[in-house]
Parts: structure tokens; sequence; C-alpha cells
């Protein structure tokens, strides 16, 4: 009985994880259709970028102090600096080139190049911590970046040679954010993934905010309704809500299992960005994210193992 009792537990817990991270996956790959759809209301990158930090602020400065009250080892001003630091590039400049990028490409290749970021991770470790690349790496590696050129190749059919620049620009976006994962790797065991991610964000709300001021003058803040609700929904939906469940999920059914279902991400985006923004889908952007998924697969379930 009691053996039925666990397996019953068991399979509740992996499905609850899996579901949690298959909504945050949906979730998150929203977030790049939410900006287009802003843009087209005439606000600017840095501005829509400060207005969605904001937004997401009290929840994450909640989750870091209940963070703190819940766990036993406090956080050290040390390592409250240095999750600052390291914060300002994975969220701050990733998110800002992310955001400007988005302004010259489709919401569908933002998202394939976002995806490659487990791929940048293999590289940066093997040429800064000396981790071996495998066959396998190589593999995933010739797949992932012959998917993205596929897909460059369609942004640029219909996009022009803008597609260079942003598809630069979100390249950087998610060599950025591969560099904070590598970087925050020893923090992120000390501090944990919430409270780690919680500083880092307001870290990174406090860099965006003084950009904007030093950039913008403060009517800038002053934008159509509309740009105010589709920041809103960015900041819960597609920041803070899934951010939760995919800690929640990877906690529940691991890190290997939560990348298969977090592979949904592109496809995702691609079918949000043809339904809500008229975004044409190519047999060359089909075939490209096959090859992207596929390659980050091979990565990230073999560093799983």
């Amino acid at each position: 009985m009691a053996d039925e009792d666990d397996r019953s537990t068991g399979l509740r817990n992996a499905l609850l994880g899996a579901l949690a991270v298959l909504i945050a996956a949906v979730s998150f790959s929203g977030k790049a259709v939410l900006v287009k759809l802003a843009y087209r209301h005439g606000v600017d990158a840095t501005t829509l970028l400060a207005l969605r930090m904001l937004m997401a602020l009290p929840f994450f400065a909640a989750l870091a102090a209940w963070g703190e009250w819940k766990s036993e080892q406090k956080t050290t001003r040390r390592e409250l600096g240095m999750i600052a630091a390291i914060g300002l590039l994975g969220f701050y400049l990733a998110a800002l080139t992310d955001f400007i990028g988005l302004q010259y490409v489709s919401a569908g290749l933002e998202r394939l190049i976002l995806f490659l970021y487990p791929t940048m991770v293999v590289l940066i470790s093997a040429a800064f911590l000396k981790r071996p690349v495998t066959g396998t790496d190589v593999m995933s590696l010739l797949l992932s970046y012959a998917g993205v050129g596929l897909a460059v190749f369609h942004d640029i059919s219909f996009n022009g040679s803008q597609a260079w620049l942003g598809g630069a620009l979100v390249l950087t976006s998610a060599l950025t954010y591969a560099i904070y994962l590598v970087g925050g790797g020893e923090l992120i065991k000390k501090a944990g993934s919430a409270r780690f991610t919680a500083y880092a964000m307001i870290s990174s709300t406090a860099a965006i905010t003084a950009h904007f001021f030093v950039t913008r003058p403060f009517s800038a803040f002053v934008q159509p309704q509309p740009v105010y609700q589709l920041t809103a929904v960015m900041a819960f939906f597609s920041t803070v809500i899934p951010a939760f469940l995919m800690s929640e999920g990877m906690k529940r059914i691991g890190a290997s299992r939560s990348s298969i279902i977090n592979s949904i991400g592109p496809v995702s985006t691609i079918a949000l960005a043809w339904y809500f923004l008229g975004e044409q889908v190519s047999v060359a952007q089909a075939g490209g994210t096959v090859l992207v998924i596929a390659g980050v697969l091979l990565t990230t379930l073999r560093r799983g193992k």
C-alpha cells in the first residue's frame, strides 16, 4: 500500500512538474510577440524595457525577502555585490540587446537565436573552464547554427538586410546570458536559484532605470494605454510567472526532462507570431527550427546525464 502511495505521489509530482515547465516555456515564448505588438504603438526599446522591469520589480523584491526569511544561510554583502554585478550582464545587457534586436528581426528568429544559449555555455566552458568538447557537442553546434542560418535566410527574404543587424544583437543577448549562467554557477549554488534570480533582476532594474533617465526624458514614460497593458502582461505572464513555474518544474522533474519540454518554446513563438503578428512561416524557417531544437537537445541532454 505504501509503495502504491509513493508511486502515486511520484506520478503526481512528475505531471505537475511537466505541466509547470510547459506553461513556463509557452509563457516565456510570448515575450517576443508582446514586444513586437508594443512597438506598433511607437514605444522605443529602452522605455519598454524600463517599464517591464519596474512592473516586475515588486514581485522579485518580495521573492528576495521571502528567500532570506526562509533560508537559514543569509546572503552576504559580498555575494550580493557579485550577484548584482553579474545580473547586469545577464538581465540588463542581455535584455537590452534583445529588445533592440526585435526591432529588426521576426519574433520567431529571435526565439531561435536565444535558444542557442546552451550551446554557447558549452563553448564558454570549454574555453575558460577547460571542459572537454565531445563529438556530441560538435554535432549539436553544427545542427544548431545551421538551423539559425536557415532561419536568418527566411528573415532576410522578408525583412531585408536589417535582419543581420537584429540577428547580431539577439546573438549578443544569448551570449551575455550564457556568460551570466557560467559565471553565476557557484553563486546560484550558494544563494539558491530563486534568490539569485531575484537579486539579479533587482540590480538590472536599477541599471535599466538609470539608463532610461540618462537617455530619455521622464515624459517618455507617458505612453498609449495599450503599451501599459502589453507591458503588464509581459512583466507578469512572460517574466514573473514563468520564472516561478520553471524553477518549480525543474525541481520536480530535473533539468534534462525540463529541457525536452522547454524545446516547445521556439515552436510556440512561431505559432504565436503567425497568429498575432501575421509573420509568415516558410520551409526554411520550419527546417531551421527543427535543426536548432535537435542541436540544443543534444547538448542539454548530454550535460544533464
